[in-house]
């Protein structure tokens, strides 16, 4: 199910990580500390510290600091994400792993000493701080529409506003968080570190949601003048918007990447039930009704992995893979959600028990066709990149 791994570093990495998770991860699934709002924070130490004594903590970063390249890390990512509980004992999950990859590309070396150093040792859990209240008017899935503003009073910075759906709040040390730095034309982001927990930061609820596999869950936070000093101004002034394309698109892509591991195991449960079960008469898998939903997710799941490699081969060319990653977050979500669905409708009752991670598999690939983007505002980015290109060549015939 997994395409063979484009170097032998990353064969044995991901190898040893998938037997990392099938042994050791698999079996706390059912672990009472894995609660509606994700996994307490106990039990990620206890699978951190159990993955530091294998040796893959951050094994997508190698020892020298140095990362795998995208399409390597897409052959590791895939395989930590064989449980939900994975990515969270390997510190692959989100937000962490897109905010490593962002302060690894704009942090200065004393930033990087305080901030990111202490995420990829997996001693800390951090969270990044943009989208905000549909009610206030603030950024969704457009960030333009940004209300948290940020204002200089001497030399530091104060800020203030709210965010909504800030995954993994609870619980982090480590804050990225996006302010308005100007007003009218001149408006502009900047992004700011931020110590966490910080008595400025509030949490006024954290969010009932239908996912259940990021520590911490996702927040509303309320921000009461809150002082920067300029040293955790994250890169340049008024350039936020920029570096939010530089976290997104790989971010967005490794996304694909864990969920293609959840999913790939749904898909073997299903298997595992369709070819041993029996009814009326036959095995289920000989009805033509059960075995094509298993040929159907077969042909998605193989779509989908060489989606996520064709898209991570465009980042290591270079690119910013913008309209790339558009396209693998669609088309990977919506596959993979089509899989988990039919793997509960092949299970019947025990698809919609808790007794294996299909149901929670079904829940997170229905979210995930919102979060990093609904699939409509990217195919809506899509389709403005076609009239444009359509309009160039037309003025250019």
């Amino acid at each position: 199910m997994f395409t063979p791994p484009p170097t032998e570093r990353s064969r044995i990495i991901a190898d040893r990580v998938e037997r990392f998770v099938r042994d050791v991860v698999c079996p706390y699934e059912s672990d009472a500390r894995v609660g509606s709002h994700g996994p307490a924070d106990d039990l990620v130490v206890e699978l951190r510290a159990k993955a530091r004594t294998a040796g893959l903590m951050t094994p997508h970063i190698l020892a020298d600091g140095s990362h795998l390249s995208q399409l390597e890390t897409a052959a590791v990512l895939k395989r930590s994400g064989l449980s939900p509980l994975g990515p969270v004992a390997l510190n692959t999950m989100a937000p962490d792993e897109g905010n490593m990859f962002l302060l690894a590309k704009v942090a200065t070396d004393q930033q990087k000493a305080r901030f990111l150093a202490p995420l990829v040792r997996g001693d800390v859990r951090s969270a990044f701080f943009m989208t905000e209240p549909a009610e206030d008017g603030g950024a969704g899935s457009d960030p333009s529409m940004l209300q948290t503003k940020a204002q200089r009073d001497g030399r530091d910075w104060v800020i203030n506003g709210r965010k909504k759906f800030i995954t993994g709040a609870e619980g982090a040390s480590v804050g990225i968080l996006m302010a308005r730095t100007g007003e009218g034309e001149r408006a502009h982001a900047t992004m700011f570190l931020v110590d966490l927990p910080h008595p400025s930061i509030r949490t006024e609820r954290v969010l009932d949601t239908m996912d259940s596999s990021m520590p911490g869950g996702h927040a509303l936070v309320r921000i009461e003048n809150l002082r920067v000093p300029p040293e955790q101004v994250l890169g340049e002034v008024d350039e936020g918007f920029r570096y939010a394309q530089v976290r997104l698109s790989p971010a967005r892509l490794s996304h694909c990447m864990r969920w293609f591991g959840t999913v790939a195991r749904a898909d073997e449960i299903a298997r595992a039930y369709a070819t041993t079960r029996s009814a009326f008469g036959k095995l289920l898998v000989d009805h033509e009704g059960v075995g094509f939903m298993l040929a159907d997710n077969l042909i998605d799941l193989q779509q989908a992995a060489l989606m996520i490699d064709w898209c991570a081969s465009v980042l290591d060319a270079g690119s910013a893979a913008t309209t790339e990653s558009s396209m693998a977050k669609v088309a990977v979500s919506e596959a993979l959600f089509r899989v988990a669905d039919r793997c509960v409708q092949i299970l019947g009752g025990d698809g919609v028990s808790r007794d294996t991670i299909v149901e929670q598999a079904f829940r997170e690939l229905r979210a995930f066709r919102i979060y990093d983007g609904p699939t409509e505002v990217h195919k809506w980015s899509l389709a403005k990149k076609i009239k444009r290109d359509a309009l160039h060549v037309n003025r250019a015939g």
